[in-house]
């Protein structure tokens, strides 16, 4: 079984040094996907974020370069 580590938006907001209210407002389901990039444990309200997901990807978008555009799958678009 995998371990995970998972943060609040709180949490996340310091490692990644956005503010919290911007991941909830504009990167949570544009960006950061349910499912992949954070959880809702027992079908609650309580949002949980996996940071080794959130941290490979933000990575692999990064070596990607500017012309590279994400799509909602995972894949990306050369253009």
């Amino acid at each position: 079984m995998s371990t995970c580590t998972y943060l609040t938006t709180d949490e996340l907001s310091s490692r990644i040094k956005y503010d919290s209210r911007t991941i909830r407002d504009r990167l949570k389901d544009s960006v950061l996907l349910e499912g992949r990039h954070y959880i809702r444990p027992f079908g609650g309200r309580k949002t949980l974020y996996i940071w080794e997901h959130i941290e490979t990807d933000m990575a692999h978008h990064s070596a990607m370069g500017s012309e590279a555009i994400p799509l909602a799958n995972g894949g990306v678009l050369h253009g």
